[in-house]
């Protein structure tokens, strides 16, 4: 009997429990009747004024009906509202399963109305557990909101615990007084747009301040005020954006010139072929993410990283062919080596054209490669970019220790400056050739795969850097790496600044012309060589 008795008790606190869960997973509806019936029927004037009733009383039922009304699962018969999901009806206002009546009609909604239920919608949120959803709302609002919601404004602001979000919502409170008939409120909103740091609100400012959108003179100086100090503030944010989208132009520079640091610099090579080993690179980073995509799409995030090792390897090896089979015979003739590597420019691009045609070819960013961190308001640095800042400086690192600190840096060191010496102790100078102009093209091959990521990919890519890679290797010092580090961060912070003075083609013509007075006042660039590399 006592078995009998703790199934039964057993059975009684599992029904408990169900329906405990059940409570749980079940919406808290409150809407009466009525209300579910007014939001949905009459005129628009009408539906928004109730609509707005339960919005300001910031009702969790509402959430979910405002969302089954912009998804038209809404239906409306015998004076009551219905959802109607997967063929089953549910009363609107309780939540209860009811059966739809014959002759339901459909609820229409017009733009106007629509843009009403997703500020609502938004605005409701504004009181979710998560401070991202909370956030993500008040980012929504700024262009919808009106004064109606004031009141549910006010309630989110003393209910926000976060101080960041606090602040959102009192300039966004201001935003909205800004336009009140009010004289007093138009002016504490005024004051209040003073403390904000958000670029829409130098535009809302600004739109306050056009001719004709506000009559009253102590209102209008508020604002000026007001104004001035929002650009104050923000002008920090634009000058460090400009800083860094020059630093990572710089980057990028610096990338593609280290490569022809060596090819030029230590061999004297002039290869106009330079910017089409580039394009190998990010061809061949375009070839990695189909493989990855279409054998190994769980990990197709991995893709970049097997891709580098791809696009040095592929370039590299080009690079090697081209050495082998022209230019080892054009050493000490620059002039025959800048026309044969400009035909075989000619050529890859022609080959490039053929198997993967004239139009530009998509990569796509990895996830962790996409999006930015938002700095200020006013300044996002993407990740790509960062990335690579990064890449370039580890390149950069490991050509440093390759030519100063290995056994083939100081052979490629050793021919360089005397051949026959270096002939005469023993070293294959025809094999050193080959490695360091298969090491500048590897490079250039690397260069390619970072472009890839910030940029088209086509047969043209290698035009639009390989003056610029000239140009720095000059500037910087033939056969100075150090000088290609200075060089290219200083004509890319240097262009970006004159870009936003006077324009892209402007600053490209200034950066030129300050390029070849230098170059007249000091021939040897930034880092001139010294001892017996300056006496051959």
């Amino acid at each position: 009997q006592w078995v009998f008795q703790a199934i039964r008790a057993l059975r009684t606190t599992l029904r408990c429990a169900v329906a405990g869960l059940l409570l749980l997973q079940a919406p808290a509806f409150a809407l009466t009747p009525d209300q579910a019936l007014r939001i949905v029927s009459g005129e628009s004037d009408e539906r928004l004024k109730a609509l707005n009733e339960v919005v300001v009383a910031a009702d969790p039922a509402l959430g979910p009906f405002v969302a089954a009304i912009l998804a038209d699962e809404v239906k409306v018969a015998g004076g009551k509202a219905f959802i109607v999901r997967d063929g089953k009806a549910t009363d609107a206002a309780t939540g209860a399963v009811a059966t739809l009546p014959e002759g339901a009609e459909d609820v229409v909604n017009n733009n106007r109305m629509r843009r009403e239920l997703e500020a609502a919608q938004a605005a409701l949120q504004l009181f979710a557990p998560d401070r991202s959803q909370r956030a993500k709302a008040i980012a929504e609002l700024k262009d919808q909101i009106d004064e109606s919601k004031l009141v549910l404004l006010d309630k989110a602001e003393k209910a926000e615990t976060d101080a960041e979000l606090k602040a959102q919502l009192a300039v966004l409170r201001a935003a909205v007084l800004i336009s009140s008939p009010d004289k007093a409120k138009r002016l504490d909103a005024a004051k209040l747009l003073a403390d904000s740091s958000q670029p829409a609100t130098r535009s809302l400012l600004l739109e306050r301040l056009a001719p004709g959108a506000e009559t009253d003179a102590e209102v209008r100086a508020a604002l000026r005020a007001s104004l001035d100090t929002v650009q104050a503030r923000l002008a920090w944010g634009e000058r460090l954006g400009v800083l860094f989208t020059g630093i990572s132009l710089g980057s990028i520079l610096l990338l593609v010139a280290l490569g022809l640091a060596i090819t030029y610099g230590l061999m004297g090579v002039i290869n106009m072929a330079h910017g089409e080993l580039m394009m190998i690179g990010a061809y061949a980073t375009y070839l990695m993410q189909n493989l990855f995509r279409q054998y190994l799409p769980g990990v197709f995030d991995l893709y970049v990283l097997a891709a580098i090792p791809a696009s040095f390897l592929a370039s590299a090896l080009v690079g090697a062919v081209l050495e082998r089979s022209v230019i080892r015979w054009l050493y000490g003739r620059p002039l025959e080596t800048l026309l044969a590597t400009w035909g075989i420019s000619l050529i890859l691009m022609q080959l490039v054209r053929t198997i993967f045609g004239a139009q530009n070819v998509g990569v796509e960013n990895p996830s962790w490669l996409s999006g930015g961190v938002q700095v200020l308001p006013n300044l996002t640095l993407p990740y790509n970019r960062l990335a690579i800042l990064a890449f370039a400086g580890l390149v950069l690192l490991g050509v440093a220790l390759l030519i100063g600190k290995t056994r083939l840096g100081l052979f490629v060191r050793g021919v360089t400056q005397n051949r026959r010496m270096a002939s005469c102790m023993g070293v294959n100078t025809a094999r050193i050739d080959t490695y360091a102009f298969s090491l500048g093209a590897g490079i250039a091959g690397l260069a390619g795969c970072a472009l890839s990521q910030v940029g088209n990919v086509g047969p043209d890519l290698g035009q639009s850097y390989i003056v610029d890679s000239f140009m720095v290797v000059v500037l910087g010092g033939v056969g100075q790496l150090a000088g290609a580090v200075y060089a290219g961060l200083g004509l890319g912070v240097l262009n970006k600044l004159l870009e936003g003075w006077a324009g892209a083609v402007l600053a490209k013509i200034m950066v030129l012309v300050f390029i070849v007075v230098f170059i007249q006042k000091r021939p040897q660039g930034i880092f001139a060589m010294k001892g017996r590399s300056a006496e051959a």
